[in-house]
């Protein structure tokens, strides 16, 4: 793939919050699309549906009016809106699932009613809120069964996106994507090529590959394994890629996801070895936003032999593993010599700025990015200020 990159960083609902991150702050002119995450499933019927109505719809930043007649959209839908009028190139998708949500989705997809129900109330929350994509984040089907019911949801799920695409005036292919493991074991439930038929592109999550569940200490997002020291590798994107492409999925088609935040290890002599404890993080134990690091005492150092980007404290024994810049420019040459279709990060919040952007820095390396438009006609929202284009307002 020359070209047409995509940059696509998640935007989690919660960040508003103590993270104080706002759409306001996405760097929307070095991105092509935004996964806001994340919404919910309801198991006992396959409905769709937002899990924090007050940061998703309803608060009302500072350049917005009380005074609106009628129903009008708020919150991180509508900043996100003004966004997409600014950046024509930025589409804005709907992530649903993701860890916590992940065991709402085996029994609604198990059945036509619950498959249907589903699909349904994503194209209505999408058509209602100006969106322009769908992705669905299973985290993971337990069994080969649970896969083909994966294929069947997203099966409906496109036939009831193309069906309101067509039904435009000016006719759009809303995209429905997919965030997908780089582990075999996790893998060997789900039918890629199945899958491959619906999708416009997947979301590899190439992170998280070690960390506090482990015994050793080790990469959570390296590029290569390591053959000198294969405790510290017990994955790779490279594997993760292989697979993929051995069971028919396009390079093209696989965005490699990039972590903004470090794991870390205490008390161990560094890669490989033997760890006591995870320690405190920013947000939570042994995890820590990339822009705090590397952490104060610590050297950053990149492991030319896997690409992988880590800091170590001598004297502490402490190790985080993380994407480094460096490391991150590395993995983004890499994309272009493998011809992967781009970089994707979770999440937003923790990049850091200026120089210390990783977002600003991959996707200036990957030169030319997706300049598909996305879709500003939503003649079936119920929200007058999005049906009329937000006339006079700016992001």
């Amino acid at each position: 793939m020359s070209g047409n990159y995509r940059s696509i960083a998640y935007f989690a609902n919660w960040a508003i919050y103590g993270r104080n991150h706002n759409p306001q702050d996405l760097p929307a002119d070095k991105l092509t699309h935004v996964l806001y995450a994340f919404a919910n499933v309801r198991p006992e019927s396959g409905e769709v549906f937002l899990t924090d109505p007050w940061s998703d719809t309803d608060k009302h930043y500072e350049k917005d009016s009380w005074n609106d007649v009628g129903t009008n959209i708020y919150g991180c839908f509508k900043q996100l809106n003004l966004l997409k009028r600014k950046n024509r190139h930025l589409k804005i998708l709907l992530s649903i699932g993701g860890w916590t949500y992940s065991s709402n989705f085996a029994a609604p997809a198990s059945t036509p009613e619950g498959r249907q129900k589903f699909a349904t109330s994503c194209v209505d929350i999408l058509k209602t809120g100006g969106l322009d994509a769908i992705d669905i984040d299973w985290e993971y089907p337990k069994s080969p069964e649970e896969g083909q019911h994966y294929v069947l949801l997203l099966e409906a799920v496109r036939s009831s996106l193309d069906a309101y695409g067509s039904s435009l005036s000016t006719p759009f292919h809303f995209e429905l994507t997919v965030a997908s493991p780089a582990g075999e074991q996790n893998l060997n439930n789900m039918d890629l090529p199945g899958m491959d038929r619906y999708l416009d592109f997947w979301n590899l999550m190439a992170y998280d590959f070690a960390g506090s569940w482990d015994t050793n200490a080790g990469h959570q997002a390296n590029v290569f394994p390591s053959q000198s020291n294969p405790a510290s590798t017990p994955f790779s994107s490279q594997k993760a890629i292989d697979y993929y492409t051995s069971h028919g999925v396009r390079s093209d088609k696989i965005v490699l996801g990039m972590p903004l935040y470090g794991r870390a290890f205490e008390n161990t002599d560094g890669l490989g070895k033997p760890y006591s404890g995870v320690g405190q993080g920013t947000w939570e134990n042994g995890v820590h936003d990339f822009k705090k690091l590397p952490l104060e005492g610590a050297v950053e150092k990149l492991d030319e032999e896997t690409e992988g980007g880590y800091c170590y404290h001598e004297e502490k024994r402490i190790l985080v593993t993380y994407d480094t810049v460096e490391a991150a420019r590395r993995k983004t040459a890499w994309i272009k010599k493998v011809g992967l279709g781009g970089a994707m990060w979770w999440e937003s919040s923790g990049d850091g700025e200026g120089d210390k952007s990783i977002i600003k820095a991959v996707a200036e390396d990957l030169g030319t990015l997706d300049q598909k438009e996305n879709c500003l006609e939503f003649p079936e929202t119920k929200y007058e200020n999005l049906k009329n284009g937000f006339p006079g307002e700016e992001a």
